[in-house]
């Protein structure tokens, strides 16, 4: 299966338990590989027969700016859904991320994988 890859996509959103992550947005990272058979694109080289990855980055950005969730791990699932619903997506795995989240640490974060 082919890959397309969204590195990095820095986000900020309301995530997390306490009171004032409740309040505060706070930066979000997010990666996605989503999972295609870019042969037909390839092939045509038509734009209509590719994923459209700018697309599916502006939707995501939207909705995690206003989602709130209380954990990344409900975050990854919604994110998930959302790549899935696009043409020609068969898979998506998504990595979401709490840069600062634990002392000591980069980042805090969960990967899950999902298919249709």
């Amino acid at each position: 299966m082919d890959q397309i890859l969204v590195k990095d996509l820095l986000v900020r959103g309301i995530i997390g338990i306490n009171p004032e992550e409740r309040v505060n947005r706070q930066d979000i990272l997010i990666n996605l590989v989503l999972f295609t058979d870019t042969h037909n694109a390839a092939q045509s080289d038509h734009i209509k027969d590719c994923v459209d990855y700018r697309a599916i980055s502006k939707k995501v950005i939207a909705y995690v700016e206003e989602a709130k969730r209380f954990t990344v791990e409900a975050l990854a699932n919604d994110i998930a859904g959302l790549c899935l619903q696009e043409p020609n997506v068969r898979g998506v795995k998504v990595r979401v991320e709490k840069p600062g989240a634990v002392r000591f640490s980069r980042s805090v974060g969960v990967e899950i994988e999902r298919y249709p």
